[in-house]
């Protein structure tokens, strides 16, 4: 059973895949975790979270509409406890050569991985605030991608989006800095997860899981990053955090050629 002296954390896309992980990095603390999904396997999740001695709270709703959004902080908000951890991953990719891809495809990643990510962060915010800092630690985590430091040719959207997500976290992190809310940015690598599939990216280098990050280990890196306090991490093994470090001394130009020879399609 929940007790109010266990921590609340809340975690999008909890369902599967990193997201799943992370809650589970949460439950492993000590925190009751509240997480939502599109599927009905968010219910499936939230049973095994139950399994590492903790309550967690399946939300199932879509994440590209207002409403969906909307009624997961709801669902939090009416177990009237504070929020003490957030983590906004949900996240979505399209994949293909924009010449191709389909319109409405790209407005619901927009949809999600922008819109949703500031509607969703505008609720924890002002909730984390006036709760004050005596009511615990307050931090949140912004699932962004190494996307983000490079042109992503074949997902150009995508991409665009990601780095949107990094430059708002590392933004709110230096507003909220006084205020004692700690805001971290993480981004993963190339993980093993239904990511690239359900981009429709199975034809490309990326289809392939079996090179990928663990997503055990980018969750883990995530979490203890947060709880260090650290603006960012890059999730991923050393060749992953190599290839950030190599992004900033590489031109535009050449960092899109890379990766459009990963992600075109054979």
């Amino acid at each position: 059973m929940s007790t109010p002296t266990r921590p609340l954390a809340l975690v999008t896309g909890g369902s599967s895949g990193i997201g799943f992980e992370l809650a589970v990095q949460l439950a492993d603390r000590g925190h009751d975790v509240a997480i939502s999904g599109q599927s009905e396997r968010v219910h499936d999740a939230a049973e095994k979270l139950r399994g590492h001695g903790v309550e967690a709270y399946p939300h199932q709703a879509d994440a590209a509409t207002y409403d969906g959004v909307e009624s997961f902080w709801k669902a939090v908000a009416d177990l009237g406890r504070p929020l003490n951890v957030a983590c906004l991953n949900v996240g979505i990719g399209v994949g293909g050569r924009f010449l191709d891809t389909d319109l409405d495809d790209e407005l619901r990643m927009i949809a999600i991985n922008c819109a949703g990510t500031v509607h969703l962060a505008k609720r924890v915010v002002r909730a984390m605030h006036d709760q004050g800092p005596d009511r615990g630690d307050r931090r949140i985590l912004v699932v962004s991608s190494v996307s983000a430091t490079t042109p992503t040719p074949y997902e150009p959207a995508y991409g665009a989006t990601k780095a949107f997500g990094f430059n708002f976290a590392e933004s709110i992190r230096e507003e909220l800095r006084e205020e004692g809310i700690v805001v971290t940015a993480l981004l993963p690598g190339a993980t093993d997860s239904e990511f690239h599939a359900n981009a429709g990216m199975g034809n490309t280098r990326f289809g392939d899981n079996s090179w990928k990050n663990d997503r055990t280990e980018v969750a883990r890196q995530g979490i203890e990053a947060l709880f260090a306090g650290d603006d960012h991490v890059v999730g991923g093994d050393e060749a992953t955090k190599q290839q950030v470090v190599d992004h900033r001394s590489m031109s535009e130009p050449e960092k899109a050629a890379k990766q459009g020879e990963a992600a075109r399609p054979r």
